[in-house]
């Protein structure tokens, strides 16, 4: 890894840790909803934090981006996340597309480890990108869990991707914050 990029680096790893955390609580809360029984009250605070929490992310996400914006270096590495990711999103709605156009229904049993296998690929193109080593291990992770979500019932595959993003996404973006903060930290003397 390079200096620029890994300067850079860095900084995306808050996207990492945000988006890995709201990714694993919607998987965590998919499952709740199908497998435990929970009161109403709990069952209303899981729907205001079903939507509450994607738009602080969006928002969030925003404006981390405005604010990359100022480093004129780091345009091309910004460009070519921000496309992969939307090229993603375009592939999951193509994904639904087909299956609505074959076999007249969607099949959430099958369309959940597609989506998984196609994430598993964005993760692993940003990883190369970024040029970070625990993150391309956990994309390649994320892709193995796809392939175990296939012979499980939608809940159990909602639990796997729960895992998958706590391997691909937190565990790579919290060990590169934690790393950024131990870096950017003064030098402290040792006191005898």
């Amino acid at each position: 890894m390079n200096g620029v990029t890994k300067n850079r680096l860095k900084k995306w790893a808050i996207l990492f840790i945000v988006w890995g955390w709201l990714m694993l609580f919607g998987s965590l809360m998919g499952y709740v909803e199908r497998r435990i029984t929970y009161s109403f009250l709990l069952e209303d605070i899981m729907h205001i934090l079903q939507i509450a929490l994607p738009v602080i992310a969006i928002a969030f996400t925003f404006y981390f981006l405005v604010e990359q914006r100022r480093d004129k270096r780091g345009k091309q590495l910004r460009i070519s996340l921000i496309s992969l990711w939307i090229a993603l999103v375009v592939s999951m709605v193509i994904v639904n597309l087909i299956q609505q156009n074959v076999i007249h229904e969607i099949n959430f049993e099958l369309q959940h480890p597609l989506f998984m296998t196609l994430t598993a690929f964005a993760i692993t193109a940003t990883a190369l990108i970024l040029r970070y080593r625990f993150m391309i291990i956990g994309g390649v992770l994320f892709g193995l869990c796809a392939l175990a979500a296939s012979y499980l019932k939608l809940p159990e595959q909602l639990l796997v991707e729960s895992l998958a993003w706590l391997i691909a996404f937190i565990i790579p973006g919290h060990l590169l914050y934690a790393r950024n903060k131990k870096i950017n930290r003064p030098n402290e003397r040792k006191s005898v």
